[in-house]
């Protein structure tokens, strides 16, 4: 959670993978983690002059100069010190994690087709900030009927048209078929044809760049086996 300070995409930028997308406010995280650090130098001190109290009492203790309680006190200093670095470099290590995830970069290359947030918006853990996509892998999915499920395999050639392209045709193959058949979400232009059969979202890579853009609707021909 935080606010947007940096947002140096909109919508069509071309990004590449790791490029910074979206960055949130990290003053306070920042500040909390300056300050563990300082606690572990601090307790690092400290630990480090209890070590060198120790060996100079280790002697006076073997010869009875000094009681042996002051040689365990100076022990004791000496692990809590210990004790105190281990929690606070436990404490910074959670908030540089959580720092890091104040920067939120691109984790595929390609092209931001959605912004959905503004500088300066307060977005909550899980908000939609971005979507990209990469435009030169555009694949189709198509709605085979159940019915046809036993016809399709992988590889078969595949002939893709759209209203608004006269009569091109691309070509196209199947490149991923699942394992579960789905309801229809395209309706049948034909009345006659059922509505409530279900279908398999055939997956179609392209063989050659197309000019469809994202969620347009096209008609497939798969052919015969």
């Amino acid at each position: 959670m935080g606010r947007i300070m940096q947002l140096p995409v909109d919508e069509k930028s071309v990004v590449t993978k790791g490029q910074l997308l979206v960055e949130l406010d990290g003053s306070e995280t920042r500040a909390s983690l300056e300050e563990a650090r300082a606690r572990i130098a601090e307790a690092d001190a400290q630990a480090t002059a209890a070590a060198t109290d120790m060996s100079r009492m280790q002697s006076l203790v073997e010869s009875h100069a000094i009681a042996i309680q002051e040689f365990d006190h100076a022990r004791r200093d000496r692990d809590a010190a210990i004790a105190r670095r281990d929690a606070a470099a436990a404490t910074a290590a959670r908030l540089e994690a959580t720092l890091a995830k104040t920067r939120i970069v691109a984790p595929i290359s390609g092209v931001v087709t959605a912004r959905l947030v503004q500088p300066g918006e307060i977005v909550s853990p899980g908000t939609n900030l971005v979507t990209i996509a990469n435009l030169q892998r555009t694949r189709v999915e198509a709605e085979v009927d159940e019915y046809d499920a036993g016809r399709i395999k992988l590889g078969t050639p595949v002939e893709i048209s759209a209203e608004g392209y006269g009569n091109r045709h691309w070509q196209g193959a199947v490149q991923e078929i699942p394992d579960e058949v789905v309801s229809r979400r395209l309706k049948p232009e034909d009345p006659g044809r059922p509505t409530d059969t279900r279908v398999l979202l055939v997956k179609i890579a392209l063989k050659q760049p197309s000019p469809f853009k994202l969620d347009q609707r096209v008609d497939v021909e798969i052919a015969a086996p």
